[in-house]
């Protein structure tokens, strides 16, 4: 039985050597979606590699499972693998590894459940202090039908009295992009352009997803180093990318200004989902203008994250093709 060891080296060395490697790469500054790519990818090996592993176990701990995992495999797969069968070590590491998945299901679950409850009473609020206008309250002249568009699962801008300049957005079915009476008074034009492109590219990107799951995995496994980087380095790298999305659109001087005047003005805002700490890294980065990797360089990234997150399959189903080649 080749296979569990490899695995449960290969998922050591991902978990280890993995986040170091990208925590410490230069480029993911300059390509920050490349980099969320592969911090998914490394996250995702090493989750497959403790599934797979919980498959093995449970293979080799219980003859049923034996049974159903080679139900409709070909003849000599099954001994390929060389299940020691009701081993004692197999017992307990089923055991392990089934406790593991279960506490990042649940974990991943409670995560869900608080950011839901978060994003409902943030529209609750929202909905009294910027209710919607009924449709007999719509300007004249807009029909039926467009009126149905703004009431819809589109995207809403709705604007908060506060003197607090900030702006946030409220991702969901009907997400909204929030931004105050302050903003507006001290950013021109360009700049609340700009700040909203950067909200806007945080919902279209579903960022708050990979927060969710960010933060599940720390608060599931707090003593991993692994999952205590991703959350850490997933907070940075989606803002950098947010900001990237507005540049491309405003300009990296517009965009650079807007975070100046929002998170200098008052100081930080607890809304404001960016730390205010990294604020002065993310205006030098964008009045830098790092340029992009060349295309084949980001292709070789690519390709090893990719490699990376197929790495457990291949070892998982080796011993199997080769029995049946």
């Amino acid at each position: 039985m080749n296979a569990l060891p490899a695995l449960l080296l290969l998922g050591t060395v991902l978990a280890t050597a993995g986040p170091r490697l990208l925590a410490r790469a230069r480029w993911a500054e300059r390509e920050p979606v490349l980099a969320l790519g592969a911090w998914q990818c490394l996250v995702v090996a090493v989750l497959l590699c403790c599934g797979l592993a919980l498959v093995l176990t449970l293979a080799a701990a219980w003859p049923t499972a034996h049974v159903l995992l080679f139900s409709g495999a070909p003849h000599g797969v099954a001994a390929a693998y060389g299940f020691p069968l009701g081993r004692p070590w197999a017992v307990a590491a089923a055991c392990l590894f089934a406790v593991g998945g279960l506490r990042t299901a649940l974990a991943l679950a409670s995560e869900v459940r608080s950011a839901r409850a978060l994003r409902r009473r943030r529209a609750q609020e929202l909905a009294r202090q910027a209710p919607e206008l009924p449709s007999w309250l719509l300007r004249r002249g807009v029909s039926r039908r467009r009126a149905s568009r703004r009431g819809g699962s589109g995207e809403r801008l709705v604007v908060l009295e506060n003197a607090h300049p900030t702006a946030w957005s409220l991702p969901g079915p009907r997400s909204r992009l929030v931004v105050t009476t302050g903003a507006l008074h001290r950013l021109g034009h360009r700049e609340l352009a700009a700040v909203l492109a950067h909200e806007r590219g945080h919902v279209r990107a579903r960022h708050h997803w990979l927060l969710q799951c960010a933060e599940a995995l720390n608060t599931g496994f707090p003593g991993a180093g692994i999952f205590r980087l991703f959350r850490e380095q997933v907070g940075r790298l989606v803002e950098l990318a947010a900001d990237d999305s507005a540049a491309r659109q405003h300009g990296r001087m517009a965009t650079a200004l807007a975070l100046v005047e929002l998170n200098t003005a008052v100081g930080p805002d607890p809304a404001c989902p960016s730390p205010f700490a990294e604020v002065p890294g993310r205006v030098d980065r964008l009045l830098a203008g790092p340029s992009r990797l060349p295309v084949r360089h980001r292709l070789q990234l690519t390709a090893m994250s990719l490699t990376a997150l197929s790495a457990p399959l291949l070892l998982v189903f080796a011993p199997g093709l080769r029995a049946i080649s």
